[in-house]
Formats: structure tokens, C-alpha cells, sequence
């Protein structure tokens, strides 16, 4: 394993995995005062398809990204690997867009991840891409039919990104009787995020991006140019784009739009026999449709990875994201539960690893874009929700547009949204935070064991963000 391998083995073991097939590097550090058109904070999938964008649409730009740790190394190299589209957020969208931009970037996000496919062919990056879809399922009674009216309302639009399924055919495609129900969308995928992350780093180089690593920014200074001060230099740029994920939590601008909550993880051992035998052994991902929301999928080698999103009652207090929600899970033994009650078969000794991260969720669940309310220079993309490889595709198309001015449908696009407090100032947004966060994981609980929640712990779960997909137990609001 390389230095920088060994060295960011505590974040996932896909960022390990990624690091070591790269062989022994030392990241470039920034260690002077240098000037660019654009600054990019942060080296993840959205920073690098945006640097990737700019240099496309103009190869002579001067740009430069500057990254905490190693790029890969936040939420892009820790996540689930899913590659989903925005279908499941076609009625937030709608609400938040309009029904024909809705329908754009439904389309747009769905062909994203074919263009994904073709990307890491062309460019020689082998992310471990699986073209096997997704299933939308139910886990319990009251996970029925979550995605009725969503694909009711495509329907009447014309619209299939959905199959229905035949009874039975959920438990049959996942390998596992605890699926009742569900649908099937077709066009997503699976990825090794990190090695994904570490093969857009090599493209965004090889295109003249110019990348430090382990320079973190200290502050940012306003004006025109603005100036990135990072620990052993600075960037003065013309435009600075911050794409930080829920660190951006720094900024108060950004954080009053986003609560940060945990995305937790557990991977198995390979155990190829027991996906044949269960007849789960393609690369089709899966998420049930609790609010605390259980998605999971196989890897090519035959592991099994199961995750939770926003299991953890770790809540971040204001901006206090240092050393919080990284490494290992506090929760593993509970995401480990939750894995062998789907599939038994696991063993607690087939569990050999387990990490942690943050997740930027918005009040409607989707990713917001745009300037800085006095810094008409500096933007900021927040907000995935726990679904950000796919859409980062089309995130870095938006910010590359405002960063270059330029008058298209991607600068003028619906997510191109100005901030707004949608959560509380601190103490209250940490205090009712945890209530909400507790209802929430009270009601998940009684579905699960099949009896009905508190009026007082549904009234709360009304009050959370939106996850991953709508759910019945929250409002239509929140969708």
C-alpha cells in the first residue's frame, strides 16, 4: 500500500483500495501565492467535473484546485457507489423547478450516467461501472407503494424511467424474502466511488488542472479576485467555486440551507457463493423506503455493502465538522443488524469493515446552486442528499456555466437556487435536530416491527428534510 494509502485508511476502504492501485505518490502541496481564473475548493466528483467542464468548454482557462486531505477522500470516495438519476425526485423537483425544467433534468441526470459509462471507457478508468439498475423497494407493510404517485405522475407525463414488478419478483431480484414489494429503474449504476474519484483526477490533470492536495483553505478573502489563503499558499482567483460538501457548513451563507447528518457503512468479506446461491449477483443496487433510508449492493468481487443514512443521532453543531462523522462507525454493529435481517445467510465474522460520513441534506432533498449572496464571485454547490455521484455530473455543467458566464440552460437552470434559512439558527437547529432525528428513527422502528408510531413521533418525522426518495412518512412539503 502507498504512503498516502496507508495514510487515509481510516476514511473507507475504497479510498484505500483506489490509493494502492495508484502505487507509491506523494500529493503536491500548494507552497506558494499563485493567481488563476478559477479556484475550485475541494476534490471531489463535483469540483472535478467542474474543473473537467471549464477546461472542455475553455482549454486555456487557468485552473486550480486546491484539496483538505487527497481527493477522493471525502464524500465522493466513501460512499455507497450508487449512480442513481433524479426520477425519484421528480415531484420535489417540479415543486422547486417547474414541471418542464423537472422533466430536463430527469432526463438529463438518466442520460448522465450512460455518458458515465462512455466517459471511463474512453478514458481508460476502470471504476468498476455496473449498468444493472436500481430497485425502489419495500421492506415493511408500511413501505408500500411509497413510489405510487411518483410514478403515477411520470406516467401521465409520458414518462417510464420505472418497471413495475410482478409479486414475488422484488424478493427473487434482490435474494432476499424481507423485499415485499418495489420498481425497477433500469438505467443506474454501481461504482467504486474512489476509484472513480482518483480516475477524474488523473483526466482533470492530463486536461492542465493544476491540483494540490493536503492544502487545505484557511479562508477565503473577498474581492475581485478573491483570494483562497491555504496553509503554505494562496490563490488569487477571478472566481472561486466551493465545492466542499458539508464542510461548506464553514460558511454561514450556506450552512443556514443544509443540516449535516451520517451516512454509515458495512462491507463484507466476498462471498460469491452466497450471492449466486440468493440469486442477487449482479451489480444491481437496492434502497427500502424507510426514512432513515437502508441501501446496499455487491461489489464485482462478490461483497456485499450495506449502508444507513442518517443513523447516527451524531448531530453537528453549527459548523464543528472537524474531526466529526470520519473514520470508523459508531453505529456498525447496528448497520450489521439491519444487513443480516436481509440476508441471514452473513455471518457477523463476514462483516470486516466499516466507516462513516457526512451527509449535506436540504430541506427538499435536492442540490441547490448559485453566488454567494455578497460574493457574486464565488459559488457554491450544496445539497445531494445522499445522492450525489450522478447528479455531480450535472452540477459541475451548472457551475462551470456560472463560472464562465455563460447564458445556457445549465446557468439558467432550476437548481440554480438562492439561499434561504430553511433550518434554524444553533442552539435550536442541534436541539430540535435530535428530537427530529429520534421521531424518525422511532417510526422506522415501528414499521419495522409492524405496529403503529406515536401521533407525537409521526408529528415530529414531518418536520425532517427529505432523504433519498420520498417517503409516507413525510410531508408533501419536504418531497
Amino acid at each position: 500500500m502507498s504512503s498516502a494509502a496507508s495514510r487515509c485508511s481510516a476514511f473507507s476502504s475504497w479510498l484505500s483500495e483506489a490509493l494502492a492501485a495508484e502505487g507509491p505518490a506523494s500529493p503536491e502541496v500548494l507552497r506558494q501565492d499563485i493567481r488563476a481564473d478559477v479556484c475550485i475548493v475541494g476534490g471531489g466528483f463535483t469540483g472535478l467535473w467542474t474543473a473537467i467542464e471549464i477546461k472542455q468548454a475553455k482549454p486555456d482557462a487557468e485552473v486550480v484546485m486546491v484539496e483538505a486531505r487527497l481527493c477522493g477522500s471525502g464524500a465522493s470516495g466513501r460512499n455507497g457507489g450508487f449512480v442513481l438519476s433524479l426520477w425519484a425526485k421528480y415531484q420535489s423537483l417540479a415543486k422547486m423547478c417547474g414541471e418542464a425544467e423537472a422533466l430536463r433534468l430527469c432526463q438529463q441526470s438518466s442520460q448522465a450516467i450512460v455518458d458515465l459509462q462512455a466517459f471511463c471507457q474512453q478514458h481508460d478508468i476502470d471504476a468498476q461501472l455496473r449498468l444493472d439498475g436500481w430497485l425502489w423497494a419495500a421492506t415493511t407493510t408500511a413501505q408500500l407503494g411509497t413510489w405510487d404517485s411518483t410514478v403515477s405522475q411520470l406516467e401521465q407525463l409520458g414518462q417510464h424511467p420505472y418497471q413495475q414488478l410482478a409479486a414475488g419478483q422484488a424478493a427473487q431480484l434482490s435474494g432476499s424474502s424481507l423485499h415485499l414489494d418495489g420498481v425497477f429503474e433500469p438505467v443506474s449504476a454501481s461504482i467504486q466511488p474512489a476509484m472513480l474519484a482518483r480516475g477524474l483526477l488523473r483526466h482533470a490533470r492530463q486536461l492542465g488542472v493544476k491540483v494540490y492536495e493536503s492544502s487545505p483553505m484557511e479562508r477565503l478573502e473577498s474581492g475581485t479576485p478573491a483570494r483562497v489563503q491555504c496553509t503554505h499558499g494562496s490563490v488569487r482567483a477571478d472566481r472561486v467555486i466551493l465545492a466542499m460538501n458539508a464542510w461548506a457548513a464553514q460558511f454561514a451563507d450556506i450552512r443556514k440551507a443544509f443540516v449535516v447528518v451520517s451516512s454509515d457503512v458495512v462491507i463484507t468479506r466476498p462471498l460469491p457463493e452466497l450471492l449466486q446461491s440468493s440469486g442477487w449477483s449482479n451489480g444491481m443496487t437496492i434502497s427500502d423506503s424507510r426514512m432513515l433510508v437502508h441501501y446496499y449492493r455487491t461489489t464485482p468481487d462478490g461483497r456485499i455493502v450495506f449502508g444507513k443514512g442518517g443513523g447516527s443521532e451524531q448531530l453537528v453543531y453549527g459548523a464543528k465538522l472537524a474531526g466529526k462523522l470520519d473514520g470508523a462507525s459508531a453505529i456498525a454493529a447496528t448497520v450489521a443488524g439491519h444487513l443480516r435481517r436481509a440476508y441471514p445467510g452473513v455471518q457477523s465474522a463476514d462483516i470486516v469493515g466499516n466507516w462513516t460520513g457526512p451527509i449535506d441534506r436540504t430541506r427538499n432533498g435536492l442540490p441547490h446552486f448559485g453566488a454567494l449572496p455578497a460574493q457574486a464571485n464565488v459559488f457554491y454547490a450544496i445539497g445531494y442528499s445522499g445522492n450525489g455521484v450522478g447528479p455531480s455530473m450535472l452540477g459541475g455543467k451548472i457551475l462551470a456555466a456560472l463560472a464562465l458566464q455563460l447564458d445556457n440552460e445549465w446557468s439558467r437552470c432550476g437548481l440554480v437556487h438562492g439561499l434561504q434559512r430553511d433550518f434554524p439558527p444553533e442552539p435550536f437547529r442541534y436541539l430540535g435536530g435530535r428530537l427530529v432525528r429520534h421521531a424518525v428513527g422511532q417510526v422506522d422502528l415501528a414499521a419495522d416491527e409492524n405496529r403503529q408510531p406515536s401521533w407525537l413521533m409521526q408529528q415530529l418525522c414531518k418536520l425532517a428534510p427529505s432523504g433519498l426518495s420520498p417517503t409516507k412518512a413525510a410531508t408533501s412539503h419536504s418531497r
